[in-house]
């Protein structure tokens, strides 16, 4: 009975000994030190004071700021207090060219001023052009249709059958996968809006589609094809052959004619 007792106390007192080992190997180890920097060099920068969506007029007193910015990060394309210390009321009245969300550095690049022209120009990329056209809800996906979506523009037409001799409507995909420029005057969606209201679409268009929507609108109904977010990557070469194509089948079946001395076109119905 002595031998298990003073078994059972050396089991215990290795086991406290080796609980002492363990908390001072916990408590023995140095501790990391955080040091915070407070020295950095900074700069004021203009700064959106609120949302600003595109197509927006700035106000100096709700939309502009002077904001704090580490010298180091500050772009040579922001605005800043030192080089332009009246920029709050000399950007004033001008145009987001591109939308700026709260706290993002205002840059000249993205704004227009009044004497610079509109808006829908500022946004067009070089060599397009802005091509607007009528819709309703039939020939636009029941108005689902928004600022900066992809669609297809379909013709139809009404066209002499050549079989029987009567007529027959006959749909042409004009373009493939063009951008939603304005919806009416709206060319950016706001406060999360599922539809647009307008009567007419502009699209983004090169200078052989707009001559090419110009030639169909005379000829029919146009009509614009929703596309999905996941096949809408634009491409250079979207639509392009389609317009080129369409001109040159529409030119092949026109007839020529001379009218008191001034030539003219007349296009068939076949």
């Amino acid at each position: 009975m002595k031998r298990a007792r003073v078994t059972v106390f050396a089991i215990a007192l290795v086991a406290a000994f080796g609980a002492v080992l363990l908390a001072k190997s916990f408590l023995g180890k140095p501790k990391t030190r955080v040091e915070v920097r407070t020295d950095f060099d900074t700069v004021k920068v203009l700064v959106a004071a609120a949302d600003i969506p595109l197509g927006d007029i700035l106000k100096s007193g709700s939309d502009l700021k002077w904001q704090e910015w580490p010298r180091d990060a500050a772009s040579k394309s922001y605005i800043t207090k030192s080089k332009q210390p009246e920029a709050i009321k000399e950007l004033a009245d001008a145009i987001a060219r591109a939308p700026f969300l709260k706290g993002e550095p205002i840059t000249e690049q993205k704004l227009i001023k009044k004497s610079e022209g509109g808006v829908m120009a500022a946004i067009l990329p070089a060599g397009r052009r802005a091509v607007s056209t009528s819709i309703s809800e039939e020939s636009a996906a029941g108005l689902f249709i928004l600022p900066n979506d992809r669609v297809d523009v379909v013709l139809t037409r009404r066209m002499r059958s050549r079989r029987g001799g009567g007529d027959e409507y006959v749909s042409d995909t004009l373009f493939h996968n063009v951008r939603v420029l304005a919806i009416g005057q709206a060319i950016e969606t706001k406060d999360d809006k599922k539809t647009a209201q307008g009567n007419t679409a502009t699209l983004e268009l090169s200078a052989v589609q707009a001559e090419a929507l110009a030639l169909a609108r005379s000829m029919g109904e146009i009509s614009l094809v929703l596309r999905s977010l996941a096949d809408s990557r634009p491409s250079e070469t979207d639509g392009e052959n389609n317009g080129k194509d369409f001109l040159r089948k529409e030119r092949g079946n026109s007839v020529r004619l001379l009218r008191y001395g001034h030539p003219s076109r007349v296009y068939g119905v076949n």
